[in-house]
């Protein structure tokens, strides 16, 4: 048998590798931990967002015009959900439109949202209470949520998922099919919007300017007169009758 000889730099790469192994063997190895559903980051507790949904209860949120929340409104695995087991004409019976307790001026807001099959309902802004509105979208300007497959708003331009209902189209089309979950972030500083949808900028405009007032004029709105017309207001999420989940709701005031 022939003597083997190892070259100097042979023991150093052995000496390092050991080193190495040690070395991780001795410092506790991290993951990167995903945060649960409806949970804030350190950054973003640090940053200054706010959880407006805990997970587990309805705490936060009431009906429109009313100091309670309907019965339907339930919260079911982590989400807030619309639990459609009748219906009082359009909407859920003991259902009715959400608006939270607080409300918002310039703000970042996201969310996820899911609907049922051939579901319709939405996310609205700048809602205001008073005596002469009715519904929550008599003032606030809304984010269409919907089943673009088979609900029959689907077929009506600027009434799809993601768009600025009634007023602007989404572009590029983003929305997943019924049953899964989309990201939502609606950004409101100074009259400029914008909608994001599943990562993507799908709707930008800006309130309260001429350009503004002609396209309401020119919308289904025409004959609301506080549509669209106050800088403050809650926030709301609809009740049209179907099942719809909502999760992961928060908020930073800018």
């Amino acid at each position: 048998m022939k003597n083997v000889r190892i070259p100097f730099w042979g023991f150093a790469g052995i000496a390092i590798l050991l080193m190495a192994g040690m070395t991780a063997f001795l410092i506790p190895q991290t993951k990167n931990t995903k945060l649960m559903p409806n949970m804030l980051s350190p950054a973003e507790k640090a940053g200054g967002w706010k959880l407006l949904f805990d997970g587990k209860t309805t705490r936060g949120w009431r009906n429109f015009k009313k100091q309670a929340i309907g019965a339907a409104w339930k919260v079911q695995d982590g989400a807030l959900t619309l639990d459609v087991q009748k219906k009082d004409g359009w909407q859920a019976a003991a259902g009715g439109d959400l608006i939270t307790e607080g409300e918002y001026q310039d703000f970042d807001f996201r969310m996820e949202w899911k609907i049922a099959a051939c579901g319709n309902s939405g996310i609205i802004f700048n809602v205001v209470e008073a005596e002469e509105f009715d519904y929550v979208w008599h003032t606030g300007p809304e984010m269409q949520v919907l089943d673009n497959t088979c609900h029959p708003d689907a077929q009506i331009t600027k009434h799809r998922a993601g768009d600025l209902y009634d007023l602007i189209s989404a572009k590029p089309e983003t929305v997943k099919p019924a049953g899964e979950w989309n990201k939502v972030r609606i950004m409101s500083k100074g009259g400029k919007v914008q909608f994001w949808l599943n990562d993507k900028k799908v709707v930008k405009f800006t309130m309260f300017t001429p350009e503004w007032q002609q396209m309401i004029a020119a919308s289904k709105f025409k004959d609301m007169p506080g549509f669209g017309q106050y800088k403050k207001g809650h926030i709301s999420l609809q009740d049209h009758g179907d099942q719809v989940w909502f999760r992961n709701i928060k908020i930073k005031e800018l």
